[in-house]
């Protein structure tokens, strides 16, 4: 133990005095977890619309002016010709037209229905469902103001009616960037984790430290352990961080057991700091190791369910799944500070990352002494 201690006050002031190191680990998850949280929404409030009107009638204004009054829509053109609507969709000024035909009050009041033309740019597919979910909630809404004020309120308070009232849990004001913070605070803490834990083993690598630790007493494992725990350390310190910042910027929710969410969190670690160990095996130069952790991390971030629901993804993408452990704690902090999830709800997930910490941890090690 007093090998370990002495090795481990060693790396602790090797990370301090390292200029690189400190800003890294501090200033810049800080800024992350600032801009981040507002940038990465799948929020739109400023959709371009163009509206094509043939009609020039009232119920065609008073369609219009229900998507003026939404905030999600902006009115850059109003014109009647088509092709000049279709123009600044082609050169990404608009991206919505709606196209109210010469027809169209004739059709509601004569014939009781009428067409309405929606061209969406769909060249970003969750943009472009987004937008037609919007834009079908307003035709909803002034199609039902249009019968309402057609058949009357007398006729209209005897019709039998029923009333929806949604009751939405857990995140209850449809605030993003509660639900974007959780997965930006997981992904800083995997790269302090991993990616630097990797970076700090073959920097040894590199200055030949490596080579000199063998021909001392101090075994291997004594090595790993000094490299491996301050990360560890202030992986978990960058957590608890990150959970503070939320509070007091977002007013992040935190109804579960924060020393659930640390227990986990502990044991997620363990995890990512042995990918960072078996990566680390790999490559030889810092550069090496730079390539193959951007595809890691890339695949890793992307299939962990932080934009999409992994529900979402095919079945053999779910499969894939099963080896991110992004994915597993993107999930559980998730359920624990918004939902309040105990031990029970979480134990698949708990238990699935101890196997997996458990394997990839003994593999990094074999793998590190091969090599060394």
């Amino acid at each position: 133990m007093r090998i370990i201690y002495t090795l481990l006050v060693k790396e602790f002031k090797q990370i301090f005095r390292n200029r690189f190191m400190l800003p890294v680990i501090f200033v810049i998850p800080l800024v992350q977890m600032i801009i981040l949280t507002y940038a990465a929404s799948l929020e739109m409030k400023d959709i371009k619309m163009a509206v094509v009107d043939q009609d020039h009638s009232t119920a065609s204004r008073l369609l219009v002016s229900s998507f003026t009054g939404s905030p999600f829509f902006r009115i850059t053109l109003q014109t009647g010709d088509d092709r000049e609507a279709t123009r600044w969709l082609h050169r990404d000024k608009v991206d919505v037209i709606l196209h109210v035909k010469d027809d169209f009050e004739k059709g509601l009041f004569r014939e009781g229905s009428a067409d309405l033309q929606l061209v969406i740019n769909a060249i970003n597919a969750t943009e472009a469902g987004l937008i037609q979910a919007y834009c079908t909630r307003i035709i909803t809404g002034f199609n039902s103001q249009l019968r309402t004020g057609l058949s009357g309120p007398e006729s209209s308070a005897g019709m039998p009616s029923l009333e929806i009232i949604p009751a939405f849990w857990y995140n209850p004001e449809f605030d993003y960037k509660i639900y974007m913070f959780c997965g930006i605070l997981v992904i800083l803490v995997t790269l302090i984790g991993m990616l630097l834990t990797a970076l700090n083993l073959v920097r040894e690598k590199e200055m030949g430290t490596t080579e000199q630790i063998n021909v001392t007493p101090i075994r291997k494992t004594h090595f790993i352990i000094a490299k491996l725990l301050p990360f560890w350390i202030i992986a978990l310190f960058e957590l608890g961080f990150g959970l503070i910042l939320g509070r007091l910027l977002y007013d992040l929710p935190i109804v579960g057991s924060p020393l659930l969410l640390f227990l986990f969190a502990a044991i997620y670690l363990l995890a990512v700091l042995g990918i960072g160990l078996f990566l680390s095996t790999m490559s030889h130069t810092q550069q090496q190791l730079m390539f193959m952790s951007f595809f890691f991390m890339v695949t890793f971030i992307l299939m962990s369910g932080v934009f999409t629901p992994t529900e979402s993804m095919p079945d053999w993408a779910q499969e894939m799944n099963r080896v991110n452990p992004l994915a597993y704690f993107m999930r559980v902090i998730r359920m624990i500070l918004l939902k309040g999830s105990g031990f029970r709800d979480i134990s698949r997930e708990f238990f699935s990352m101890l196997v997996y910490a458990s394997t990839i941890l003994t593999l990094a090690v074999v793998s590190y002494r091969k090599t060394t």
